[in-house]
């Protein structure tokens, strides 16, 4: 849980984000709706496994939107490696993936949430921020899943 202190600088200072994906109109799409909001900034932008982790652990962001579908290293054994060269970012998958076993491995590895690509107009802003203060956000669809992690 966290500290009143915590939850107040988590409200006043600015998050820095990493977005992975390999789908560039996407990538647009991300960084045009975080653009609205100025708590939101994004630090990078990552196309592959590989160059998520490089990444992670060169910007040290407070959070990485990934996806699970991946060239050269996909979003979950990405998600290993990046807990342990930037073991201070969240995690949020963000994925047009909603197969149950990949859903519940993703969030088993570490995830703090799950967007279904298909909801993140709706949703991808207040999944930020809920994983941000530290809480679970998983996509009105799958929760069901959520409930056997």
């Amino acid at each position: 849980m966290l500290k009143l202190e915590e939850a107040k600088e988590l409200q006043t200072r600015v998050a820095r984000i990493l977005h992975v994906d390999d789908c560039e109109a996407w990538t647009s799409v991300v960084r045009m709706h975080l653009d609205w909001h100025p708590k939101l900034l994004l630090v990078g932008v990552a196309t592959n496994g590989q160059e998520a982790v490089w990444k992670a652990e060169q910007l040290q962001p407070d959070l990485i939107l990934l996806d699970v579908g991946l060239p050269l290293m996909n979003g979950i054994e990405a998600a290993r490696q990046i807990q342990k060269v930037a073991p201070k970012a969240a995690i949020l998958f963000l994925s047009e993936n909603s197969d149950r076993d990949v859903v519940e491995a993703a969030l088993r590895t570490g995830g703090h949430g799950f967007v279904l690509k298909s909801e993140a107009i709706r949703d991808l802003v207040t999944a930020i921020e809920a994983v941000l203060r530290g809480q679970r956000f998983v996509s009105t669809e799958l929760l069901d899943y959520d409930d056997q992690t």
